[in-house]
């Protein structure tokens, strides 16, 4: 599959905004659900050299675009004392089920990949490894957000459409309030980009911008 450079920092905040209008009719429907900073976690998913090295096999061409937002949402809930977990996609041959029949690959823990982008700041977070799409899968994530009190998560990482929709999901699943940030993901393609936002706008989440979720918290835009 050729992959595509979609966001790029010239382009990512036009592009956002008309992604957003594409699913505007769904996320009217559900104006009931507000962000409410006090009350939300924000996931930081698989930000890892696996992903954001362009030497890598696995590169997300438009995942760079997408860091300043993310640093931004990290520095406002860590301002606020607020809940951050960001995950790491670890897989051994034991764990790894299905993912490794259908990628033909792992991320090891002591591979080079696997560690999470030194350029993002985790230092205030708590790390959680994973072993599949889910990030609520077999680990501490739901009742580590239970004990906080939380009611609603901000979802930001890679990718879009499969580690990032499914935690969505499930977290929908959870009785969470979902907010999915269109220009704080990233995967291979537009289309497939696209494709889960509006399959978690009908269903699942209420897509955002970055600037939305900085402005809730009475924040300058960082675009």
């Amino acid at each position: 599959m050729p992959k595509e450079t979609y966001f790029t920092p010239a382009t990512i905040y036009g592009k956002a905004r008309e992604m957003l209008a594409s699913v505007s009719e769904y996320r009217r429907r559900h104006e009931n659900i507000a962000l409410h900073p006090a009350r939300v976690a924000l996931l930081v998913l698989d930000l890892q050299d696996y992903f954001l090295d362009s030497s890598s096999h696995a590169f997300i061409p438009s995942a760079p675009a997408i860091l300043p937002g993310i640093r931004s949402l990290i520095a406002i809930f860590a301002k606020n004392h607020l809940p951050i977990f960001f995950t790491q996609h670890l897989n051994t041959p034991e764990n790894a089920r299905m993912m490794a029949k259908w990628w033909q690959d792992l991320i090891r823990p002591e591979g080079e990949g696997s560690r999470i982008v030194a350029d993002i700041d985790s230092s205030t977070s708590i790390i959680l490894s994973k072993s599949q799409y889910d990030a609520f899968y077999q680990t501490s994530l739901e009742s580590d957000l239970r004990a906080r009190g939380v009611g609603g998560i901000i979802v930001t990482g890679v990718m879009t459409h499969l580690c990032c929709e499914t935690t969505a999901r499930s977290g929908f699943m959870r009785g969470f309030e979902v907010f999915f940030t269109i220009d704080g993901t990233a995967t291979y393609t537009e289309g497939l980009h696209r494709a889960a936002l509006l399959n978690l706008a009908h269903g699942f989440a209420v897509p955002v911008l970055t600037d939305e979720v900085l402005t809730a918290f009475g924040e300058a835009k960082y675009s």
